[in-house]
């Protein structure tokens, strides 16, 4: 293993107070645990959104805390949940007097600690609703029982927007609920990563081989088999993501091209051109194409295409200008 390191018991505390010694304007802690993550100056009267999530997954989920997007994330260890004691020192920190959303991805441990402090909110007299992110169609058939992976993206910026402009905590997640109802998403791996605390890889590949439909904690997929070209990865993926949500001729829509940690620029926008030109040439009209690293797993190659149906509603939440250590967009 060989990893900028001090530790690997240390790994996501020494990461923490790195980001927190470079942007001190603009994030901080709760109290004394690093992991409790924050807005460095809420806004008054907002509607406070609260995420988190394991390490590993950077600019998620703790990227996304800033203006026009999240105001805090419990951070977990590496592929770990965070607390409900977490969550709810974060919630007293960031809540500004409009009530709480929390907006997380779809996995048991993180359900059970967001479920624990919203009850420990209520006894303070905290008003939480949650939502969580459920885009990965490839881990299931059942919607409500995907996984949450880089179409959470898309349910940021909605809530975030929406709670930004005065919205109030029903209409926040009413955003959050609209940009899930129109995202989906296809992942794919090509080589595995490695947990510092663990210190070999998470799974197995060989050379030659993918893995189409493996989650970024290293969950299985739908099948492994031969490198596939860009061409043929994008077709099978628009396949899939087209055959769950039906777009038509003049429909518009995002696009997301996500490394996950590993994959070179270069090669996210060779797929992403593939997938455009698929797209388009069902008549399905491309209002922005985002391409980047949004939701990683450590130093996994590989990608992940989200498609996200817009609406006037929708592409004005998605321009929206934020501001976090991780994005700017003005």
């Amino acid at each position: 293993m060989k990893k900028i390191i001090n530790a690997p018991e240390a790994y996501v505390d020494d990461m923490l107070k790195g980001i927190y010694a470079a942007h001190p304007d603009m994030v901080k802690h709760a109290g004394d645990d690093l992991r409790c993550y924050c807005i460095a100056n809420k806004k008054p009267g907002k509607v406070a959104i609260i995420t988190g999530g394991g390490t590993g997954h950077l600019p998620l989920f703790l990227g996304y805390v800033g203006e026009g997007l999240i105001d805090g994330c419990g951070v977990g260890g590496v592929f770990q949940s965070p607390s409900p004691e977490q969550i709810y020192e974060i919630s007293k920190d960031v809540e500004a007097g409009a009530g709480i959303l929390y907006l997380y991805g779809n996995y048991t441990g993180d359900i059970m600690t967001f479920d624990m402090a919203t009850d420990l909110c209520e006894m303070d007299d905290i008003e939480c609703k949650s939502i969580v992110g459920a885009d990965d169609v490839n881990s299931h058939s059942d919607p409500g029982t995907r996984r949450g992976v880089a179409g959470i993206y898309f349910m940021f910026k909605a809530a975030g927007a929406k709670a930004d402009q005065g919205g109030s905590l029903d209409e926040v997640l009413a955003a959050a609920q609209l940009a899930k109802d129109n995202t989906r998403t296809v992942g794919f791996a090509l080589t595995p990563c490695i947990i510092p605390e663990i210190g070999h890889p998470n799974f197995e590949l060989a050379e030659d081989e993918m893995a189409m439909g493996m989650g970024i904690h290293g969950e299985p997929g739908i099948w492994n088999g031969p490198l596939k070209t860009s061409r043929e990865i994008a077709e099978e993926s628009l396949d899939t993501l087209l055959g769950d949500m039906p777009m038509s001729e003049g429909d518009e829509t995002a696009i997301l091209i996500n490394g996950l940690g590993a994959t070179s620029l270069e090669e996210l926008y060779i797929l992403s051109g593939d997938v455009t030109d698929i797209l388009t040439s069902k008549g399905i009209r491309i209002y922005k194409t985002i391409v980047g690293e949004y939701a990683t797993s450590m130093e996994m190659m590989g990608a992940s295409i989200t498609i996200c149906r817009l609406n006037d509603e929708l592409k004005g939440y998605l321009d929206y200008p934020v501001y976090t250590p991780f994005f700017c967009q003005k």
